[in-house]
């Protein structure tokens, strides 16, 4: 029989004990759980980088996953906590709109708040919920406990507040949505919105990044362009990312989560 994976990403780092509380929880709960760290390195608080590194991660995992995220700034307040059941997965955590990213994209069946104190620690504490309420209910959910008897089933939940990119006139306006550990500025233009633009790999492209102009090349490898040299290139994640080979393009063009892109090809002649 497969061993039940579920799958553990937040904000709390690794200095303190919480992680391995989460997965004490699981494991006195379901000890054949495969716990799978996707991140615990998301900016604090931010819940927008905790959903779009979840829905990066999410589709590579067999079906019958269970997605645990934890990036609660609203923590002990009135927010409810929820497990989304979709086509594929089980996602539990916030109603934030932390896990909706994700859920929306794999197809969602059913959302239910996690309210059957059955299914929690018997003290859950008003500051810790991913040790209290998410861990137990991903454990159970493990062993089999079907997702409807955690509590009624909601429809109106927190949707992320994620901007859409748009095309204008040839330009098309994005924005950076994520810096990864590379320095990697990865934006929320897709390679299909590029494709319609008439933007391939060897087209030249106008990118205005916040104050800063840039004549770049859309390349198909890093290798490309000399050491310390700014590109274009679709990234791993299927979006546009800034990128200086072998170097911190967040660094060097002073740029970070939030910053407006304009992307435009150079049309010779």
């Amino acid at each position: 029989m497969r061993k039940p994976i579920i799958t553990l990403l937040s904000d709390f780092g690794l200095k303190d004990p919480y992680v391995a509380e989460m997965k004490a929880v699981i494991l006195s709960i379901c000890r054949e759980a495969l716990i799978i760290d996707i991140s615990h390195e998301v900016e604090k608080f931010n819940v927008r980088m905790g959903a779009f590194l979840l829905a990066q991660a999410a589709p590579y995992f067999p079906k019958g996953t269970i997605h645990v995220a934890v990036v609660d700034p609203g923590v002990g307040t009135s927010r409810r906590a929820i497990i989304t059941e979709t086509k594929r997965s089980l996602y539990v955590g916030p109603d934030n709109g932390l896990l909706m990213l994700a859920a929306e994209n794999d197809g969602i069946r059913h959302i239910y708040e996690i309210s059957n104190p059955k299914y929690m620690l018997r003290r859950a504490s008003r500051t810790f919920h991913g040790r209290d309420i998410f861990s137990p209910a991903a454990a159970y959910l493990a062993t089999g406990v079907a997702p409807y008897i955690f509590g009624p089933e909601i429809h109106d939940p927190v949707k992320p507040s994620f901007s859409s990119p748009r095309v204008h006139d040839g330009v098309i306006f994005g924005e950076i949505i994520h810096v990864d550990g590379f320095g990697n500025l990865i934006t929320n233009i897709s390679e299909e919105l590029l494709e319609s633009a008439g933007i391939s790999e060897g087209v030249s492209l106008s990118v205005q990044l916040g104050e800063k102009h840039l004549k770049i090349g859309l390349a198909s490898s890093y290798g490309d362009v000399e050491v310390n040299t700014p590109l274009a290139i679709i990234g791993g994640t299927g979006f546009l990312e800034i990128s200086v080979n072998r170097g911190n393009a967040s660094g060097i063009l002073g740029a970070r989560v939030g910053f407006p892109v304009r992307v435009k090809k150079i049309v010779d002649g």
